[in-house]
């Protein structure tokens, strides 16, 4: 019998219990930390069996101006194929910081119509916390699967939809970064980008939504999300796509589906001519 994934994250107690199934696939979705422009790892392990989910140089349309562009429905299909997903895969993302760069896959499998995807709450940290088995990084290859999409466009938005949406009181626009960066209190990391934020959105950071590397409880989720239900569309943002994943995901939790993540977020929207900033 198939197992079926009915939440968006699961524990490390859950994942070690079901590590061995056949139909389970883990995916290491760390992104590499940058030191003198190249892309460098620290972790020297992974989750037993995990196979590498290279965000930057696979999974990312590496022609576009902005960094982590989404890849277009079918070359995801093909790659994701390629590192052995099925129909019937159970997908399990998780990263070594804790939960940072997974959502982003999350999402992406998300928006190209796979439902059986979770996030290891927590990652690697929470993983080794309680023990469970690791393993040096090895390339561990997959068969090649029969994995399809059934892309969802509504859960993408573009720079337009984003402009579109500043005056529409029945969408909410949520920037994931820092209180500093979306006040333009703090430098943007990119060298020369605009500091500010989106009119007409609001600052949800992140790091609020989590303890310690894992999202909050439930009930703490609802209290935070309690302003947002009843917006028609609400439209996450950060700074190129990756933490406002994090946001969806806690939106997802608590069963908000009415949401979006504006793909080129605060990088696009800074580095495009004529467009309005806030501060």
């Amino acid at each position: 019998m198939s197992l079926k994934i009915d939440k968006p994250l699961v524990s490390a107690d859950w994942l070690n219990a079901h590590l061995d199934l056949k139909q389970l696939i883990v995916l290491d979705c760390t992104i590499p930390k940058v030191s003198l422009n190249t892309f460098v790892s620290e972790e020297k392990t992974q989750i037993k069996g995990a196979v590498y989910f290279d965000i930057k140089k696979n999974f990312s349309d590496n022609k576009s101006a902005f960094p982590n562009t989404v890849l277009s429905p079918e070359v995801f299909e093909e790659r994701a194929q390629k590192i052995g997903i099925h129909q019937d895969t159970i997908v399990v993302c998780y990263d070594a910081v804790g939960t940072y760069s997974s959502p982003r896959v999350w999402w992406m499998f998300q928006l190209m119509g796979f439902k059986n995807v979770v996030v290891l709450d927590g990652g690697l940290p929470a993983w080794k916390a309680s023990g469970f088995p690791i393993e040096s990084i090895v390339v561990n290859k997959m068969q090649r699967g029969n994995f399809k999409i059934i892309y969802q466009p509504r859960k993408l938005k573009y720079t337009a939809d984003v402009f579109e949406s500043i005056d529409n009181k029945e969408v909410l626009i949520v920037d994931a970064r820092s209180n500093g960066r979306f006040n333009g209190t703090a430098p943007e990391p990119r060298k020369d980008l605009k500091s500010g934020h989106i009119p007409s959105s609001v600052n949800l950071p992140f790091i609020d939504i989590q303890n310690n590397g894992k999202m909050k409880t439930e009930t703490e989720l609802i209290t935070i999300f309690n302003s947002f239900k009843n917006k028609k569309e609400i439209i996450f943002t950060c700074g190129s796509g990756v933490t406002a994943a994090i946001l969806a995901l806690g939106a997802a939790i608590v069963k908000l589906d009415n949401v979006a993540v504006y793909d080129g977020s605060w990088t696009e929207w800074a580095s495009t001519k004529h467009l309005p900033i806030s501060l």
